[in-house]
Parts: structure tokens; C-alpha cells; sequence
């Protein structure tokens, strides 16, 4: 993380914004948040992450109306010349202020919002995939939100590393792929590109939207095997861009120059029109 941050439009060192420990973020985890690749200075599909940040809010009723894209995009923006970044990423969150019931009666209604940045994450070129022990619940209240409850996946991740691998797909309760703990999957078979449906409870990723939108895919429920079955498999996200995935478990993939690999970085007419 960078060393200055931005606290409900305000540029501020970044370790001297505070929540109320008695917020509903601090108890239970309520908030959303999205993070946004940064290319040449600029946010990237800042428009997809602002809907997204807006619809998950509203499934949380969180009332951002305080907040809007074009402030939003101010505040990324004085942030990332104040940190100097070119290349990285920007991560908004946002919190809810309001007190809980069943531990307060004092009403603080509202939102704080935090704007981060850093550089690029770190990543293997081609990571090695198992499948988790751990289920996802395409019912969940919480399904396809990026919300502040984002520890399960965590500790997903944190199992499958500890068994030496970089990264873990998630199934859900029928055993469906749905996706890796920080990223979305997409596999191809016989040269057609596929991706969970969002029925399985995947997450609702703006790349993977972006993937959506460039390339003739599939949406489909997919079981376990079937990924075994792929001709090559591929992991993306805002902060990892599009990986090809070297192994699933003991499954070796023939690495390929798909046309996947070269949608990132984008150039600089594809950055201005999907801002």
C-alpha cells in the first residue's frame, strides 16, 4: 500500500483512517468494496466497478447516494498523482458507519468511504490450481457481492498454498465450478472459451465482464471434470490480469498464445473507451 490514501475525499497518510468500532463494518464485516487496475495513470473499466460497487451497496442497504462516479473518479484520480502511479492498482471500499442494534442504541447512519492504492500484485506467470475443501453457497445472501465478508475466501486460499499450490477453484453445493478465491475462470475446449454462469454463484468480476464483452464465450454450469477435460484454463482478476493456469492438481495444460494473453495490457484506445 501506498503511503497516502484517500478518507471520505480527503488526501490523508494512509494509516490514520479510523471506523467506529462499533460500526456494522467492524462487527460483522459490512461494506463492499472493488479493486481497479491502473494503466498509465488511469482507472481502468472505472464505470463497471462503479456500478458494481452501487448495486452491491443497494443488496446491502447501503445508502452511498452521497457518493457518484464523477467523485469517485476525482478522488482516484488526486490519489494516484499523489502517489505517483503509473501502473498498480486502486482499491475503493466502503464502509457502513451505522451502529448495530443488538449492541447500541446510538444511530450513526451513514458511510465512510476509503480509497487505496498500490503497485501490481505480485503473481507466478502460471499458477498451480487445486480444488478447495471448501464449498461455495450459490444461495447465500452475500452471493456475487464483493462485500467486507471476504474472509472464507481467504482462508481457502491460505489452505491451498499451504498445500504448495497458488491458488484454489471454489465449487459450489453442486458441485459446479464456480471460481478461484480471487479471481474468475475461464477455460477453452476445442479452440471455444468458456466461463461459469452466474447461477453458480461465481463472482460477478468486472474482467471477467470485460472478457464478456471481447470475445464469443459460453456461460455454462461446469462440474470439476469438465476443467480437467479443458484444453487450456485461465484465471483473471483487476489486480492479476488474465493468467494461464500451468496445472489443476495433477492435471498438466499445453500452454498456449491464446488471444486472451494479449488483452492486457490495454492500449491506449481501448483504455480511454472502457474508463
Amino acid at each position: 500500500m501506498h503511503k497516502v490514501a484517500s478518507f471520505n475525499g480527503e488526501l490523508v497518510p494512509s494509516d490514520e483512517p479510523t471506523i467506529s468500532a462499533l460500526s456494522s463494518t467492524a462487527l460483522y464485516g459490512s461494506g463492499v468494496f472493488t479493486t481497479i487496475a491502473v494503466y498509465a495513470g488511469r482507472p481502468f473499466l472505472l464505470i463497471k466497478h462503479w456500478d458494481r460497487l452501487h448495486h452491491d451497496s443497494e443488496r446491502l442497504g447501503l445508502d452511498i447516494s452521497t457518493q457518484s462516479l464523477e467523485s469517485v473518479e476525482r478522488q482516484i484520480t488526486e490519489l494516484i498523482a499523489a502517489n505517483s502511479l503509473t501502473d498498480g492498482r486502486a482499491r475503493v471500499t466502503i464502509f457502513d458507519r451505522s451502529g448495530s442494534s443488538l449492541w447500541t442504541d446510538i444511530a450513526n447512519k451513514g458511510i465512510d468511504v476509503l480509497i487505496t492504492t498500490a503497485d501490481k500484485r505480485e503473481v507466478k506467470p502460471e499458477p498451480r490450481l487445486t480444488v478447495s475443501p471448501f464449498t461455495t453457497n450459490s444461495r447465500s445472501p452475500l452471493t456475487g457481492i464483493k462485500s467486507g465478508n471476504y474472509l472464507e475466501n481467504l482462508l481457502a486460499l491460505k489452505e491451498a498454498q499451504a498445500r504448495g499450490f497458488d491458488e484454489t477453484l471454489r465449487l459450489n453445493e453442486r458441485g459446479d465450478v464456480s471460481s478461484a478465491c480471487m479471481a474468475n475462470v475461464f477455460w477453452l475446449k476445442n479452440r471455444s472459451l468458456y466461463t461459469p454462469s452466474l447461477d453458480t454463484g461465481c463472482l460477478v468480476g468486472t474482467t471477467r465482464a470485460f472478457i464478456l464483452e471481447t470475445f464469443d464465450c459460453s456461460e455454462i454450469e461446469a462440474g470439476f471434470d469438465q476443467l480437467l477435460d479443458a484444453d487450456s484454463l485461465f484465471i483473471c482478476s483487476a489486480g492479476i490480469e488474465i493468467k494461464q493456469v500451468r496445472s489443476l492438481d495433477d492435471r498438466l495444460f499445453v500452454q498456449g498464445d491464446h488471444e486472451l494473453l494479449h488483452l492486457f495490457p490495454p492500449n491506449e484506445k481501448t483504455r480511454m473507451s472502457a474508463i
